[in-house]
């Protein structure tokens, strides 16, 4: 029977953990979840900006929890978990979406510090938070997980040694994962290309307006939102382990 688009990204009675959720394409896929029908939890380090995410999705009519946490912090991401299980009790939809991408002078002079942050941020926070959601889906019986990397994990470039392995690992992690929960989770990742979210702010002009992929350009944030709905709906069940670019074409 054929359904229409409405009815094949339909995400009521769901609920979506999004991490990175108040800003930048975060954001953007909060909104999408909450139009498509689920409750939405939110979190980022900034929990005012949480908040402020959350009563935009409550103002659609879905309930929201801001909850603020550093993806980083490893003893922070159980709590974080309990927190929307405790609110929801249950985890449908979790979105490995918060990174940090800070530009090195060069690989001689990364401070052990910032090593450290980046891969916390891209590589160990996503592993812990996917590890203790995962679990908790497969023992319900299903969800899906959806990780966030970018096309440096492809394309590395000096200056940003340890987001480009990081985001590497992050892909490697798809597999990792697809492989422990299966059949019950599914596990996926959007490969990023350059997109104008706050961070292009920083960029050059002419960044801003060009990019070297086949389009030509950077991405708008709300591009990303066909991609995550795909893998967030339970129509997608045939896919999992997979990374897919969403980056205008790298060349």
């Amino acid at each position: 029977m054929t359904q229409s688009p409405t009815e094949l990204f339909d995400l009521g009675g769901k609920v979506a953990l999004v991490t990175g959720g108040s800003r930048g394409l975060g954001r953007e896929m909060v909104r999408a979840f909450a139009r498509a029908g689920a409750d939405v939890v939110i979190t980022s380090r900034k929990a005012e900006a949480c908040e402020d995410a959350a009563a935009e999705v409550r103002a659609m009519g879905r309930r929201a929890l801001a909850h603020g946490c550093h993806v980083g912090h490893w003893d922070a991401l159980s709590g974080l978990v309990d927190a929307a299980y405790g609110e929801f009790g249950r985890v449908d939809i979790l979105v490995n979406n918060a990174g940090m991408s800070p530009l090195a002078p060069s690989s001689a002079e990364t401070s052990e510090e910032l090593f450290d942050k980046v891969v916390g941020v891209n590589f160990k926070g996503p592993f812990r938070l996917s590890a203790l959601a995962g679990k908790r889906m497969f023992d319900a019986g299903g969800g899906c997980i959806i990780n966030i990397s970018s096309t440096g994990s492809i394309r590395p470039q000096p200056g940003f040694g340890p987001y480009a392995g990081a985001k590497a690992a992050l892909n490697a992690l798809t597999t990792v994962f697809a492989l422990e929960y299966a059949p019950k989770v599914r596990v996926n990742t959007i490969m990023a290309g350059p997109f104008l979210t706050d961070i292009a702010k920083a960029w050059t002009p002419q960044a801003r307006e060009r990019a070297h992929n086949i389009q030509g350009r950077p991405g708008q944030p709300n591009e990303i939102v066909t991609a995550a709905l795909y893998l967030a709906s339970p129509h997608s069940t045939y896919t999992t382990g997979s990374v897919f670019p969403v980056d205008g074409g790298t060349l």
